[in-house]
């Protein structure tokens, strides 16, 4: 069984591989003062709970953008599963040729993200990631990565929101029925919900008109993306689990 782990800055993401064939998820916070026994016990008490049992673990491959929880983190695996990960970086083998300034600035997050869309869908792509952060990848049809943008979080934006207007409360994030609003949860819903589907609109309009490329298609994903996936039929394709399958992938490419 291969153990693929997400570290994203709100949340872990843990899948749990049988060959391709993921077997199911969970979440844990992400938390930068978890010792390597909190993280072991924790991976462990949600796989008994989640799988009804605790599988050997054979191998391991994680994804972070949190560097400060990474020494306890690998620790925990190491200790607790009896494996070394691989940690998604620099001198992996990925069959992405990183074509920016300077490639090694680049996100695991987004390296996963572009692995993936490439392996899975082909084709010249606009890969976006709805996390903390919102990402916009390009990928081409021979696996080059273009190019990135990365905007403010649809959650990022409604927290600032209610943190810098005192009169404003915390919200759901949900769609309203309608974005002319009778109260002010509705006002602030609409505002963001429907302010971002623009953006993201412009964004993805203005990405396919300077990339000058033919038939590109836009895959989306990430745990705040299904909101604004089925409001834009710019979005060919809403896959929730690509960063964990290309995890998968990655770990295929390099054992």
């Amino acid at each position: 069984m291969l153990l693929a782990v997400d570290v994203g800055n709100t949340n872990i993401t843990v899948g749990l591989f049988d060959d391709e064939a993921l077997c199911g998820t969970f979440r844990l916070t992400t938390k930068q003062t978890c010792t390597s026994d909190e993280y072991g016990f924790h991976l462990k008490t949600l796989m008994r709970e989640k799988f009804d049992f605790l599988t050997p673990i054979d191998g391991c491959i994680v994804s972070s953008v949190v560097p400060n929880i990474m020494h306890s983190l690998t620790s925990a695996i190491i200790k607790y599963f009896n494996v070394r990960p691989i940690i998604v970086g620099p001198g992996l083998k990925t069959g992405i040729h990183i074509k920016i300034d300077n490639p090694k600035e680049l996100g695991a997050d987004k390296i996963v993200d572009a692995v993936a869309a490439h392996e899975i869908y082909g084709g010249n792509l606009i890969v976006i990631d709805f996390g903390t952060a919102t990402t916009y990848d390009l990928v081409g049809e021979d696996g080059t990565y273009y190019s990135g943008v990365i905007q403010p979080g649809i959650s990022i934006s409604a927290h600032a929101l209610s943190e810098r207007a005192a009169k404003l409360p915390n919200i759901e994030l949900r769609k309203p029925k309608t974005i002319i609003s009778r109260n002010t949860v509705e006002a602030m819903q609409a505002g963001v919900v429907f302010g971002y589907i623009g953006s993201c609109r412009y964004i993805i309009e203005k990405l396919k008109e300077e990339w000058k490329m033919e038939n590109v298609r836009v895959v989306a994903t990430g745990g705040l993306g299904k909101i604004i996936a089925d409001e834009l039929p710019e979005i060919s394709i809403y896959d929730e689990m690509l960063t964990l399958k290309g995890l998968q992938i990655l770990y295929a490419k390099n054992r």
